[in-house]
Protein backbone atom coordinates (compact mmCIF):
# COMPACT_ATOMS: atom_id res chain seq x y z
CA UNK A 1 0.00 0.00 0.00
CA UNK A 2 1.11 3.69 -1.13
CA UNK A 3 1.89 5.72 1.69
CA UNK A 4 -0.86 8.76 1.06
CA UNK A 5 0.60 10.82 4.43
CA UNK A 6 -2.65 11.74 5.19
CA UNK A 7 -3.03 14.26 7.62
CA UNK A 8 -5.16 13.32 11.15
CA UNK A 9 -8.04 15.16 12.15
CA UNK A 10 -7.24 18.13 14.07
CA UNK A 11 -10.28 20.34 12.95
CA UNK A 12 -12.79 22.10 15.13
CA UNK A 13 -15.67 20.78 16.75
CA UNK A 14 -18.49 20.01 14.47
CA UNK A 15 -22.26 18.90 14.95
CA UNK A 16 -24.17 16.96 12.13
CA UNK A 17 -27.84 16.41 12.44
CA UNK A 18 -30.63 16.26 10.02
CA UNK A 19 -34.46 15.65 10.07
CA UNK A 20 -36.33 13.31 7.39
CA UNK A 21 -39.02 15.63 5.34
CA UNK A 22 -41.57 13.18 5.68
CA UNK A 23 -44.84 13.91 7.69
CA UNK A 24 -45.70 17.25 9.75
CA UNK A 25 -42.74 18.48 12.25
CA UNK A 26 -44.16 17.55 15.69
CA UNK A 27 -43.66 18.92 19.61
CA UNK A 28 -41.25 15.77 20.18
CA UNK A 29 -39.71 17.61 17.03
CA UNK A 30 -39.50 21.17 17.93
CA UNK A 31 -38.40 19.93 22.05
CA UNK A 32 -35.90 16.91 20.88
CA UNK A 33 -34.09 19.00 17.98
CA UNK A 34 -34.74 22.20 16.65
CA UNK A 35 -34.30 23.82 20.12
CA UNK A 36 -31.15 22.22 20.83
CA UNK A 37 -30.22 22.86 17.10
CA UNK A 38 -30.83 26.62 18.01
CA UNK A 39 -28.35 26.19 21.56
CA UNK A 40 -25.62 24.20 19.36
CA UNK A 41 -25.33 26.93 16.98
CA UNK A 42 -24.08 28.76 19.24
CA UNK A 43 -21.44 26.42 20.73
CA UNK A 44 -19.80 24.62 18.04
CA UNK A 45 -19.63 24.55 14.06
CA UNK A 46 -23.44 23.04 13.17
CA UNK A 47 -24.34 21.25 9.65
CA UNK A 48 -28.29 20.77 9.49
CA UNK A 49 -29.05 19.05 6.95
CA UNK A 50 -32.80 18.14 5.36
CA UNK A 51 -32.08 13.63 4.74
CA UNK A 52 -34.41 13.42 1.67
CA UNK A 53 -31.87 10.55 1.08
CA UNK A 54 -33.17 8.54 3.68
CA UNK A 55 -36.65 9.47 3.08
CA UNK A 56 -36.88 7.58 0.21
CA UNK A 57 -36.02 4.07 1.68
CA UNK A 58 -39.27 4.20 1.77
CA UNK A 59 -41.96 5.43 -1.26
CA UNK A 60 -42.54 8.86 -1.29
CA UNK A 61 -44.40 11.05 -3.76
CA UNK A 62 -41.81 13.12 -5.31
CA UNK A 63 -44.32 16.88 -6.00
CA UNK A 64 -44.61 15.69 -1.67
CA UNK A 65 -40.72 15.41 -1.01
CA UNK A 66 -39.74 18.86 -2.28
CA UNK A 67 -42.20 20.76 -0.54
CA UNK A 68 -41.64 18.67 2.57
CA UNK A 69 -37.97 19.59 2.21
CA UNK A 70 -38.64 22.82 2.19
CA UNK A 71 -40.51 22.39 5.47
CA UNK A 72 -38.14 21.01 7.36
CA UNK A 73 -35.74 23.71 6.23
CA UNK A 74 -38.40 26.59 7.00
CA UNK A 75 -39.14 24.28 10.63
CA UNK A 76 -35.03 25.00 11.35
CA UNK A 77 -35.22 28.87 10.54
CA UNK A 78 -38.73 29.32 12.23
CA UNK A 79 -37.17 27.85 15.21
CA UNK A 80 -34.15 30.04 15.27
CA UNK A 81 -31.39 28.54 13.14
CA UNK A 82 -29.83 31.09 11.98
CA UNK A 83 -28.27 30.29 8.46
CA UNK A 84 -25.31 32.54 9.00
CA UNK A 85 -24.30 30.61 11.84
CA UNK A 86 -25.31 27.25 10.54
CA UNK A 87 -25.57 25.50 7.60
CA UNK A 88 -28.68 24.39 6.49
CA UNK A 89 -28.99 22.15 2.81
CA UNK A 90 -30.34 19.09 1.27
CA UNK A 91 -28.85 16.12 2.15
CA UNK A 92 -29.23 15.28 -1.79
CA UNK A 93 -27.46 18.04 -2.92
CA UNK A 94 -24.32 16.88 -1.94
CA UNK A 95 -23.01 14.21 -3.65
CA UNK A 96 -20.49 13.28 -1.35
CA UNK A 97 -22.64 11.67 0.99
CA UNK A 98 -23.42 8.47 -1.86
CA UNK A 99 -19.94 8.47 -2.83
CA UNK A 100 -18.06 8.35 0.65
CA UNK A 101 -21.33 5.68 1.35
CA UNK A 102 -20.33 3.29 -1.28
CA UNK A 103 -16.68 3.18 0.56
CA UNK A 104 -18.19 2.43 3.85
CA UNK A 105 -20.35 -0.60 2.45
CA UNK A 106 -17.36 -2.08 1.29
CA UNK A 107 -15.80 -0.99 4.79
CA UNK A 108 -19.08 -2.46 6.88
CA UNK A 109 -19.29 -5.91 7.61
CA UNK A 110 -22.74 -7.78 7.38
CA UNK A 111 -22.94 -8.83 11.04
CA UNK A 112 -23.06 -5.13 12.03
CA UNK A 113 -26.44 -4.60 9.65
CA UNK A 114 -27.50 -7.84 11.23
CA UNK A 115 -27.39 -6.71 14.66
CA UNK A 116 -29.33 -3.24 14.05
CA UNK A 117 -32.73 -3.86 15.54
CA UNK A 118 -34.44 -0.76 14.09
CA UNK A 119 -34.46 -2.40 10.49
CA UNK A 120 -35.82 -5.90 12.44
CA UNK A 121 -38.74 -3.09 14.08
CA UNK A 122 -39.18 -1.72 10.95
CA UNK A 123 -39.62 -4.81 9.10
CA UNK A 124 -40.88 -7.28 11.44
CA UNK A 125 -41.55 -10.63 9.47
CA UNK A 126 -41.88 -9.12 5.88
CA UNK A 127 -38.30 -8.13 5.64
CA UNK A 128 -37.95 -9.55 2.04
CA UNK A 129 -40.50 -6.48 0.79
CA UNK A 130 -38.27 -4.29 2.35
CA UNK A 131 -35.74 -1.77 0.48
CA UNK A 132 -32.15 -2.45 0.49
CA UNK A 133 -31.44 1.36 0.98
CA UNK A 134 -33.40 0.45 4.43
CA UNK A 135 -31.62 -1.87 5.35
CA UNK A 136 -28.17 -0.16 4.60
CA UNK A 137 -29.19 2.97 6.13
CA UNK A 138 -27.27 3.12 8.69
CA UNK A 139 -23.93 3.21 6.52
CA UNK A 140 -25.07 6.11 4.62
CA UNK A 141 -26.16 7.37 8.14
CA UNK A 142 -22.43 7.17 8.61
CA UNK A 143 -21.33 8.77 5.98
CA UNK A 144 -23.34 11.49 6.57
CA UNK A 145 -21.64 11.90 9.67
CA UNK A 146 -18.08 11.40 8.86
CA UNK A 147 -18.43 13.07 5.49
CA UNK A 148 -17.79 16.32 7.58
CA UNK A 149 -15.58 14.46 10.17
CA UNK A 150 -18.20 15.15 12.83
CA UNK A 151 -17.63 15.26 16.31
CA UNK A 152 -21.00 15.64 18.13
CA UNK A 153 -24.19 13.85 16.79
CA UNK A 154 -27.09 14.62 19.00
CA UNK A 155 -28.94 11.21 19.37
CA UNK A 156 -32.08 9.56 21.06
CA UNK A 157 -32.33 6.08 22.37
CA UNK A 158 -33.23 5.14 18.67
CA UNK A 159 -30.37 6.24 17.64
CA UNK A 160 -27.47 5.29 19.45
CA UNK A 161 -27.23 1.46 17.83
CA UNK A 162 -26.30 3.75 14.38
CA UNK A 163 -23.93 6.11 16.35
CA UNK A 164 -21.91 2.90 17.38
CA UNK A 165 -21.71 1.84 14.18
CA UNK A 166 -20.68 4.68 12.81
CA UNK A 167 -17.77 4.71 15.15
CA UNK A 168 -16.86 1.16 14.06
CA UNK A 169 -16.62 1.78 10.47
CA UNK A 170 -14.08 4.93 11.57
CA UNK A 171 -12.18 3.06 13.19
CA UNK A 172 -11.75 0.02 10.83
CA UNK A 173 -11.06 2.48 7.82
CA UNK A 174 -8.71 3.92 9.90
CA UNK A 175 -7.18 0.87 10.63
CA UNK A 176 -7.12 -0.88 7.68
CA UNK A 177 -5.82 2.22 5.58
CA UNK A 178 -3.56 2.85 8.30
CA UNK A 179 -4.59 6.70 8.42
CA UNK A 180 -5.09 6.82 12.28
CA UNK A 181 -7.76 9.82 13.64
CA UNK A 182 -8.28 10.12 9.96
CA UNK A 183 -11.94 9.94 10.70
CA UNK A 184 -12.76 10.85 14.23
CA UNK A 185 -15.08 8.80 16.22
CA UNK A 186 -18.28 11.01 17.17
CA UNK A 187 -19.44 11.69 20.24
CA UNK A 188 -23.14 11.28 21.18
CA UNK A 189 -24.73 14.26 22.47
CA UNK A 190 -27.56 12.53 24.45
CA UNK A 191 -31.59 14.24 24.85
CA UNK A 192 -31.37 16.35 27.80
CA UNK A 193 -34.99 16.52 30.14
CA UNK A 194 -38.15 17.17 28.33
CA UNK A 195 -36.67 15.82 24.95
CA UNK A 196 -38.60 12.88 24.81
CA UNK A 197 -41.75 13.34 24.16
CA UNK A 198 -44.64 11.48 24.22
CA UNK A 199 -47.76 10.49 22.72
CA UNK A 200 -51.46 12.26 23.55
CA UNK A 201 -53.24 9.32 23.00
CA UNK A 202 -50.55 6.92 24.84
CA UNK A 203 -47.85 7.26 27.13
CA UNK A 204 -46.14 4.62 26.31
CA UNK A 205 -45.50 5.61 22.48
CA UNK A 206 -43.60 8.55 21.18
CA UNK A 207 -44.47 11.18 19.84
CA UNK A 208 -44.68 10.52 15.79
CA UNK A 209 -44.95 11.66 12.36
CA UNK A 210 -46.44 8.67 11.26
CA UNK A 211 -49.06 7.58 13.76
CA UNK A 212 -51.91 7.27 12.10
CA UNK A 213 -53.73 9.46 14.57
CA UNK A 214 -53.48 13.16 14.44
CA UNK A 215 -54.43 13.90 18.30
CA UNK A 216 -51.73 11.75 19.11
CA UNK A 217 -49.20 14.99 18.34
CA UNK A 218 -49.19 18.66 18.31
CA UNK A 219 -47.90 19.70 15.02
CA UNK A 220 -45.88 22.76 14.45
CA UNK A 221 -48.73 23.80 11.95
CA UNK A 222 -51.31 23.56 14.24
CA UNK A 223 -53.45 26.73 14.81
CA UNK A 224 -54.72 27.35 18.54
CA UNK A 225 -57.95 25.90 18.48
CA UNK A 226 -56.21 23.02 17.27
CA UNK A 227 -53.86 22.78 20.02
CA UNK A 228 -56.60 23.47 22.58
CA UNK A 229 -58.49 20.44 21.36
CA UNK A 230 -55.58 18.32 21.54
CA UNK A 231 -54.78 18.93 24.67
CA UNK A 232 -58.48 19.28 26.02
CA UNK A 233 -59.02 15.39 24.60
CA UNK A 234 -55.00 14.12 25.73
CA UNK A 235 -55.45 10.86 27.83
CA UNK A 236 -54.71 11.22 31.34
CA UNK A 237 -56.06 9.03 34.26
CA UNK A 238 -58.70 9.72 36.96
CA UNK A 239 -56.29 10.47 39.57
CA UNK A 240 -55.39 14.30 40.45
CA UNK A 241 -52.30 14.86 40.01
CA UNK A 242 -49.60 14.36 42.48
CA UNK A 243 -47.63 16.62 44.65
CA UNK A 244 -44.21 15.69 43.87
CA UNK A 245 -42.48 13.07 40.82
CA UNK A 246 -42.69 10.01 42.80
CA UNK A 247 -46.51 10.02 42.51
CA UNK A 248 -45.91 10.46 38.27
CA UNK A 249 -44.37 6.69 38.50
CA UNK A 250 -46.64 4.34 37.02
CA UNK A 251 -48.67 7.30 35.52
CA UNK A 252 -47.37 7.63 31.66
CA UNK A 253 -49.92 10.04 30.31
CA UNK A 254 -49.68 12.06 33.66
CA UNK A 255 -45.70 12.01 33.36
CA UNK A 256 -45.77 12.69 29.68
CA UNK A 257 -47.73 16.16 30.33
CA UNK A 258 -46.12 17.15 32.90
CA UNK A 259 -42.62 17.08 31.22
CA UNK A 260 -44.08 18.67 28.35
CA UNK A 261 -45.54 21.67 30.64
CA UNK A 262 -41.77 21.84 32.54
CA UNK A 263 -40.31 21.55 29.29
CA UNK A 264 -41.45 24.38 27.86
CA UNK A 265 -41.71 26.47 30.64
CA UNK A 266 -38.19 26.28 31.85
CA UNK A 267 -39.22 24.77 35.35
CA UNK A 268 -38.49 21.57 37.05
CA UNK A 269 -41.21 18.95 37.19
CA UNK A 270 -41.45 19.68 41.06
CA UNK A 271 -42.02 22.98 40.55
CA UNK A 272 -45.04 22.48 37.76
CA UNK A 273 -46.21 19.49 40.69
CA UNK A 274 -45.85 22.08 43.21
CA UNK A 275 -48.57 24.61 41.74
CA UNK A 276 -50.97 21.99 40.28
CA UNK A 277 -50.84 19.29 42.94
CA UNK A 278 -54.13 18.44 44.06
CA UNK A 279 -56.37 19.32 40.59
CA UNK A 280 -57.86 17.64 38.09
CA UNK A 281 -56.30 17.22 34.70
CA UNK A 282 -58.94 19.62 33.22
CA UNK A 283 -59.22 22.17 36.30
CA UNK A 284 -56.42 24.16 34.94
CA UNK A 285 -53.39 22.32 34.63
CA UNK A 286 -54.75 21.79 30.48
CA UNK A 287 -55.77 24.95 29.36
CA UNK A 288 -52.40 26.82 31.02
CA UNK A 289 -50.35 23.87 29.02
CA UNK A 290 -52.62 24.61 25.98
CA UNK A 291 -52.09 28.67 26.51
CA UNK A 292 -48.30 27.87 26.96
CA UNK A 293 -48.06 25.76 23.68
CA UNK A 294 -49.58 28.98 21.49
CA UNK A 295 -47.19 30.92 23.09
CA UNK A 296 -44.11 28.42 22.21
CA UNK A 297 -45.28 27.49 18.85
CA UNK A 298 -47.46 30.19 17.51
CA UNK A 299 -44.50 32.20 16.65
CA UNK A 300 -42.77 29.43 14.87
CA UNK A 301 -45.78 28.28 12.94
CA UNK A 302 -46.07 31.87 11.83
CA UNK A 303 -42.63 32.15 10.73
CA UNK A 304 -43.01 28.66 8.56
CA UNK A 305 -46.40 30.06 6.87
CA UNK A 306 -44.05 33.06 6.06
CA UNK A 307 -41.45 31.79 4.60
CA UNK A 308 -43.32 28.61 2.73
CA UNK A 309 -45.55 31.65 0.65
CA UNK A 310 -41.91 32.50 -0.94
CA UNK A 311 -40.13 29.44 -1.60
CA UNK A 312 -37.54 31.00 -3.24
CA UNK A 313 -36.39 32.23 0.13
CA UNK A 314 -35.57 28.55 1.16
CA UNK A 315 -34.56 27.39 -1.90
CA UNK A 316 -31.85 29.86 -1.93
CA UNK A 317 -30.48 29.50 1.73
CA UNK A 318 -30.80 25.78 0.54
CA UNK A 319 -28.63 26.11 -2.43
CA UNK A 320 -26.20 28.55 -0.40
CA UNK A 321 -26.39 25.74 2.25
CA UNK A 322 -25.27 22.99 0.07
CA UNK A 323 -22.38 24.80 -1.20
CA UNK A 324 -21.32 25.35 2.07
CA UNK A 325 -21.22 22.02 2.91
CA UNK A 326 -19.76 20.80 -0.08
CA UNK A 327 -16.73 22.33 0.39
CA UNK A 328 -16.24 20.36 3.27
CA UNK A 329 -16.97 17.26 2.22
CA UNK A 330 -14.86 17.77 -1.07
CA UNK A 331 -11.47 17.58 0.48
CA UNK A 332 -12.78 14.44 2.71
CA UNK A 333 -13.45 12.62 0.07
CA UNK A 334 -10.85 13.43 -2.47
CA UNK A 335 -8.42 12.37 0.76
CA UNK A 336 -10.40 9.41 1.76
CA UNK A 337 -10.52 8.00 -2.15
CA UNK A 338 -6.91 8.78 -2.18
CA UNK A 339 -6.31 6.45 0.70
CA UNK A 340 -8.30 3.72 -0.61
CA UNK A 341 -6.17 4.20 -3.69
CA UNK A 342 -8.62 5.15 -6.67
CA UNK A 343 -6.90 5.73 -9.41
CA UNK A 344 -6.42 9.59 -9.91
CA UNK A 345 -7.06 10.77 -6.63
Amino acid sequence: MTDPTPVPYAGPERVLSGVQPTGDLHLGNYLGALVKFVAMQERMQCLYCVVDLHAITQWQDPKALISQTREIAAAYIAAGVDPKKAIIFPQSAVPEHTELAWIFQCVARLGWLDRMTQFKEKTGKHKERASVGLYTYPVLQAADILVYQATHVPVGEDQRQHLELTRDIAQKFNHDFEAPNFFPLPQAMVEGPGARIMSLRDGTAKMSKSDPSDASRITLTDDADAIAGKIRKAKTDPEPLPSDEEGLKGRPEAENLVGIFAALSGQTRAQILATYAGQGFGQSFKPDLANLLVEKLGPVSGEMRRLLADPSQIDAILADGAQQARAIAAPVVAQTKKLVGFWGA
